[in-house]
């Protein structure tokens, strides 16, 4: 299936071109001999308080290579997912578009035989965008952005693609080199090692061939079920697997910071760390509340870190909201590839957030949906829920997912965080519809503050109300046949 002319003939002209870029200083015009190379970790599930130096209370959680990435570059503090959940969220920070305009609004489901969501092919990803201005580009780790063949990575302007074409606890759980299976079941506690190596060994590739890199690594960790590789589970503390989970992956960002480095390429790599939502039972929000699935700040709000030598100034911490729709406008601004015509970017470039504390946000509001929904709106300091964020579970309830994976995939298959490890705070004024919150003065969300401040109600509201208008109805997905998979094979439908 073709992409759209127009905007395929737009990227070949504009995508050749380097344009002369005002803002930052620092950041600003690209030789067409020395562009940037590109480097997109994206955390599954990981809390705002999983890594140490966010949240409103010290993380439980040790991530010396994120911390040392932090204070040599810059650390975003309100940055947002414009949804709770996997699939849309991904559709964005590829494409600069909310997820009511990409069109990826629902998660699609093998095992549940929702086969018939994905990423449309007239979208624009960030590896198709870059493509056409000679970077090659590579996807490894969880893609969910459809798992049937017309829509994995190499459609969609990837040139190579190694990974789980899903979330871990989907089944059947298997590994994917472009378009072949090639491990079932999968060694789920060697994931994060294996991703890693691969990355490493495509920033030595490209290094070899003196060509610009795009490497998206989506990680499987820390969504569920937890598993950490024999160097980093500790069994004889089985309550710590989240940690374990948490450690590796700060330990592989060492690993590509260090491979930068040693090639000498990181004074010409953007590297950007952060996560698609809030974290599952046994991850931390850093105090905020609520979790994954739930539009509460502990839902969308995520850590983001950039670094760049020498183009972002080292110890850089901005608390200016932005959010995953801005990754991919900042990254053609960085480079000089002009932006996708024929369609409206929702991004901002954000590089002023990166090099200055005092920068303010490009944006007038952000919004956020679940589901369908256009649930709620951020602007400056206050937070309109236009719609009831949701509840938290009761305390106490022990609840056990009855799904596993198939087959013998981890090393710890009992050890997985349950719902009496709630990771966001509880309490506070209960969740209504028109709730407003002054974020700066109250992160945790505790004192509904709508009552005092009609005006500013009424101005975000006015702000939700032009959004939701360009909200298209959505049907709910089909339930098709289980997708079925086997070792060294194509992908295909079986009964």
């Amino acid at each position: 299936m073709k992409k759209k002319l127009s905007r395929r003939d737009f990227l070949g002209l504009m995508g050749s071109s380097i344009a002369a870029l005002m803002l930052p200083k620092s950041l600003g015009r690209c030789s067409t001999r020395k562009r940037p190379n590109f480097v997109l970790i994206f955390a599954d599930d990981l809390g705002y308080g999983d890594i140490s130096g966010f949240g409103l209370k010290k993380s439980p959680f040790k991530t010396p290579n994120l911390e040392r990435m932090a204070a040599e570059g810059a650390k975003l503090t309100s940055f947002y997912v414009p949804t709770p959940y996997c699939a849309p969220s991904r559709a964005t920070i590829l494409t600069g578009r909310y997820p009511f305009r990409n069109g990826v609004v629902f998660n699609p489901s093998p095992d549940a035989g929702i086969n018939d969501v994905a990423l449309p092919h007239s979208e624009i990803t960030i590896a198709e965008a870059l493509k056409d201005a000679g970077y090659s580009s590579i996807c490894i780790g969880k893609w969910h952005l459809g798992h049937t063949l017309q829509f994995l990575p190499r459609k969609q302007g990837f040139d190579e693609y190694y990974g789980i074409l899903y979330s871990n606890d989907m089944r059947p759980v298997q590994l994917v080199e472009n378009e072949k299976v090639v491990e079932y079941p999968v060694i789920q506690a060697t994931l994060t090692k294996r991703y890693t190596q691969r990355a490493v060994d495509f920033i030595e590739r490209s290094s070899a061939r003196n060509r610009p890199f795009f490497l998206y690594l989506p990680h499987a960790m820390p969504h569920k079920p937890l598993a950490a590789s024999e160097e980093f589970y500790t069994p004889d503390t089985p309550d710590d697997l989240y940690s374990d989970v948490i450690r590796e992956l700060d330990w592989s960002v060492g690993q590509i910071l260090s491979k930068l480095k040693q090639l000498k390429l990181d004074n010409n790599t953007l590297v950007i760390f952060t996560s698609d939502n809030g974290p599952w039972y046994g991850g931390s929000t850093g105090g905020l509340r609520g979790m994954k699935g739930k539009t509460w700040e502990g839902g969308l709000r995520v850590p983001m870190i950039a670094r760049w030598p020498g183009k972002i100034p080292a110890g850089i911490v901005n608390n200016s909201p932005a959010g995953t729709i801005d990754v991919f406008p900042t990254i053609l601004k960085a480079t000089g590839v002009k932006e996708p015509g024929g369609c409206i970017i929702d991004g901002k470039d954000i590089r002023p957030l990166l090099t200055s504390a005092r920068a303010r946000s490009p944006h007038e509001a952000l919004f956020a949906m679940q589901g369908t929904n256009l649930m709620t709106v951020r602007s400056g300091k206050w937070r309109l829920h236009v719609r009831s964020p949701g509840r938290p579970p009761k305390r106490g309830d022990d609840w056990v997912d009855p799904r596993g994976p198939d087959g013998v995939t981890i090393i710890a298959p009992y050890e997985q965080a349950r719902p009496n490890a709630y990771p966001g705070a509880i309490g506070g004024d209960g969740p209504r519809d028109m709730m407003l919150f002054d974020i700066d003065a109250d992160p945790a969300e505790q004192h509904d503050i709508s009552k005092q401040h009609p005006d500013v109600v009424k101005r975000l509201k006015a702000l939700y109300d032009k959004t939701i208008a360009q909200v298209p109805e959505f049907k709910r997905p089909q339930r098709f046949k289980q997708l079925q998979r086997i070792k060294g094979g194509d992908l295909s439908y079986g009964s």
